[in-house]
């Protein structure tokens, strides 16, 4: 009897023990599923973000000519406005040459980090005359010029010049160049499609055909 009752006993605890273990696994399971989910659910939302910035991020040959464009003719711009610094006379002329500089230094930067992105060339800091005619977007005028870049004869007239002299040419020469980046700018906005350019592009157009306007005054001709 007594080893009856011990078998019963043990076979009581073995039987428990089983069914513990049962219910662990269950459990084990169900939160495996769960987890499941929660990284299928990720995934999709994963999923649905990146296709949301691949078409936030689509561009066109349109924008890549753009930034190919705009960052070597702000490029000349700088180097115009650097000069300014010492040989202007006139402080409105240094004050506006210091906000193009201001303006126009973090744009380069921004369309560089575009283009990086797009897998495109990106302009050198140094890149000549020849080069600049031979980019994709370049508004050809006379010779190798896009729409109003200086030649290398304009900029070392204005290198050499100082004074009134030097605040004259730089004005005459900036409000060229500053409608050759409205053209353009007005072109990116119309046949562009990266939302990011076109926005920089409108500021292009507002601030630079401001600057066209303050410049005109002080040759004299507002």
């Amino acid at each position: 009897m007594r080893n009856t009752r011990t078998s019963l006993v043990r076979r009581t605890a073995l039987a428990v023990t089983a069914l513990t273990a049962a219910v662990t696994l269950a459990a084990c399971g169900n939160d495996s599923g769960s987890d499941s989910g929660g990284h299928a659910a990720a995934s999709a939302s994963a999923s649905s973000t990146t296709g949301a910035d691949a078409g936030a991020d689509a561009h066109n040959a349109q924008d890549v000519s753009f930034a190919q464009g705009m960052i070597p003719h702000h490029q000349q711009a700088l180097e115009m406005a650097r000069l300014a610094t010492g040989k202007a006379s006139s402080p409105q002329v240094k004050d506006l040459a210091a906000r193009i500089e201001k303006a126009q230094d973090p744009e380069i930067k921004t369309m560089s980090g575009w283009l990086t992105a797009w897998n495109e060339k990106v302009p050198s800091s140094g890149a000549s005359m020849g080069s600049m005619d031979s980019m994709p977007g370049m508004d050809h005028g006379s010779g190798s010029d896009m729409a109003g870049m200086m030649d290398p004869k304009d900029m070392t007239m204005l290198e050499k010049a100082s004074g009134k002299e030097f605040d004259t040419m730089f004005l005459t020469m900036m409000v060229e160049h500053h409608e050759g980046a409205v053209k353009m700018a007005g072109t990116e906005q119309t046949k562009g499609s990266y939302g990011p350019a076109k926005s920089m592009a409108g500021d292009i157009v507002k601030g630079q055909t401001a600057e066209i306007t303050e410049m005109n005054k002080l040759l004299g001709k507002g």
